[in-house]
């Protein structure tokens, strides 16, 4: 069968693959760069939402309730004062999304730092986008930055193209300099193997079925990947794998008409019967159940 790879969503994509029969409103600056509020969208998600990865940088900056994101294969739960952003084609999606969650959630395409008075370099000046730091911290002072929000969405909504990216790199750098984040993580051979087999069960998970394959690919043992990842995660290679297998199972459920033998197949269970016994295990659901909610 074809691959179905985790797709890329650019924002002219979101209101299909986010919202149920609802329309978000944007301005002519949409596909570059946005902001609002989460109480103004957060009714209107489809959730859980999909794993899917977006074309933008995105961040999100919680002032009340909860949200559960999801980044690759962790977990993420946000409560007041907690930030989460990635850069652009990370896998991610919504779990939850609290009632009485509000905040503020931004994206924008590292473009609009071309101006002749800005020098940017997004990842060396602000290292919480950087995929080796955990996408998700906490913020000292939320006055400070729901002030520079609140500005950035003034602007915004006036399609102002000369001082968005001031008003942007000083939110950025405001966030820097609250935020409580460890923005040196060591970046040790461990962290960096799984890194790299992070982004090949990505990258392979039609085409490697078995941990010996991934670590051919890698060129180490499988011991040796057994156990840089269980010091890195905290979870084994195996773990990650199965994790990787049902992101794409959902993904192919959601998104093909691939009969459930066809999508075990394409995983690797070939069995269709331990396929569903598998994805029930993994998510509470048998696979009918989960394509049809």
């Amino acid at each position: 069968m074809k691959n179905i790879k985790i797709p890329t969503v650019k924002p002219s994509e979101f209101d299909d693959y986010l919202f149920a029969n609802w329309k978000a409103p944007v301005t002519s600056l949409y596909e570059n760069f946005h902001v609002s509020r989460i109480e103004d969208y957060k009714n209107h998600l489809k959730l859980p939402t999909p794993p899917h990865r977006r074309s933008v940088y995105f961040f999100l900056f919680i002032t009340n309730g909860q949200v559960v994101r999801r980044k690759d294969l962790t977990k993420f739960e946000l409560k007041r004062d907690s930030c989460f952003c990635l850069s652009a084609d990370q896998i991610t999606s919504i779990d939850f999304v609290s009632q009485d969650a509000t905040g503020f959630y931004m994206h924008f395409l590292p473009e609009i730092f071309n101006h002749p008075n800005l020098k940017v370099d997004l990842i060396k000046d602000f290292p919480f986008f950087s995929n080796w730091n955990e996408p998700h911290f906490e913020i000292n002072d939320d006055k400070k930055i729901k002030n520079l929000f609140e500005m950035l969405i003034k602007e915004h909504l006036n399609e102002n193209k000369e001082v968005l990216p001031f008003y942007l790199m000083t939110l950025l750098s405001e966030i820097k300099n609250l935020a409580q984040i460890n923005q040196n993580k060591k970046q040790d051979a461990s962290s960096i193997l799984t890194y790299k087999y992070k982004n090949a069960l990505s990258e392979f998970i039609y085409s490697k079925k078995t941990l010996s394959e991934y670590a051919d690919y890698l060129s180490v043992t499988p011991n040796h990947l057994l156990k840089c990842v269980k010091n890195t995660t905290g979870k084994t290679a195996h773990e990650l794998l199965d994790e990787m297998r049902i992101l794409e199972s959902k993904v192919l459920l959601k998104q093909t008409d691939k009969s459930i033998s066809e999508i075990a197949d394409a995983i690797g269970k070939e069995d269709p019967s331990d396929f569903s016994r598998f994805f029930k295990l993994k998510t509470g659901q048998t696979p009918n159940q989960y394509r049809k909610a």
